[in-house]
């Protein structure tokens, strides 16, 4: 649906999720923010497209926010009609937007050698069978501007879910689109259930997006998977993103305190009931956000890393 001049909101279904893809359009051309996975280009774009009468070969940027692959999966797809679009992504991200084997290793697989979790198999086929991946032409920074003829839209660098994740600002509209960049408390199921843990994995990056964004002051923001925020909506779910990275921290320093050393799975089974109300498999998610925060506490000198049995530890030196 176009919910702003020249601003489209498209869904496609996710499993029991939701992809948002985005499609800005003027007179000097049009940009696609992401394309889902395989599936959401036949399924969801392209019918979208047609619908409203537009036409894939006027579409001249397509910008992948970052490398998770039910953003980039639907790139080769869209390619495949748009032959002409110029595919561009954050610069740290440009590996593991272009092929999906470093993705599931280098993201999905980061923790599966240190601290014994990764992703059961048949996730890891279903990220394969559903991305289909295509070199990237621009690698990005933040700071870029793309012309559409009525109006600019500035690139900024949104890092601490991954390192290259970009968002748009669309000043005309007052409008931040920051796909993932932000997670609230909770990534929420199509009919607002908690799903999984807020996935962000460098908190301190993190953390600075959120203080960045918010000096924006935008009137409309707009998530990959998330409902669209308004007027006081916008800062408060900012706002409820940067306190859960400080809930975590008040979990950590308690279970930590005086347990001697934890591995990051025992830590996340002590406390994951105090940071949200998903089944077990899926709270080992916290994986992610927490050992950016533990990482943060190492670097401030409150915590030690350490090893058991080829295991990483933490132990509260505080």
């Amino acid at each position: 649906m176009q919910i702003r001049p020249g601003i489209h909101r498209i869904e496609a279904p996710l499993g029991e999720r939701f992809i948002a893809m985005y499609l800005l359009t003027g007179p000097a051309g049009a940009l696609l923010f992401d394309t889902g996975i395989a599936g959401s280009v036949p399924g969801t774009l392209l019918p979208y497209l047609e619908r409203i009468g537009f036409d894939p070969a006027g579409i001249r940027w397509v910008i992948s926010s970052h490398c998770d692959f039910d953003h980039t999966g639907g790139n080769a797809a869209f390619g495949a009609v748009a032959p002409h679009a110029q595919f561009l992504a954050g610069r740290a991200d440009v590996t593991m937007t272009e092929d999906v084997e470093e993705l599931i290793s280098g993201r999905y697989g980061e923790f599966a050698d240190r601290d014994g979790f990764t992703d059961p198999p048949e996730t890891t086929a279903e990220v394969r069978a559903s991305t289909g991946l295509v070199p990237v032409d621009r690698a990005l920074d933040g700071g870029e501007r793309i012309d559409l003829g009525d109006r600019t839209i500035e690139v900024v660098a949104a890092p601490g879910h991954s390192p290259g994740h970009l968002a748009l600002w669309d000043g005309a509209n007052d409008t931040l689109l920051i796909s993932d960049a932000v997670l609230g408390e909770t990534v929420p199921t199509a009919d607002g259930r908690p799903a999984f843990p807020p996935t962000y994995r460098d908190t301190i990056a993190y953390v600075d997006t959120i203080a960045r964004l918010r000096e924006r002051d935008a009137e409309l923001l707009l998530t990959a998977h998330y409902p669209v925020y308004e007027g006081s909506a916008v800062d408060d779910f900012l706002a409820q993103s940067l306190a859960y990275t400080e809930r975590i921290d008040t979990v950590i320093e308690r279970e930590l305190t005086g347990a001697g050393e934890l591995t990051s799975l025992e830590l996340i089974h002590r406390c994951a009931s105090d940071l949200g109300s998903w089944a077990l498999p899926a709270a080992e998610y916290l994986i992610f956000p927490m050992t950016g925060n533990l990482e943060r506490f190492v670097a401030a000198g409150r915590v030690v890393e350490g090893v058991r049995d080829g295991v990483r530890t933490w132990r509260w030196v505080g």
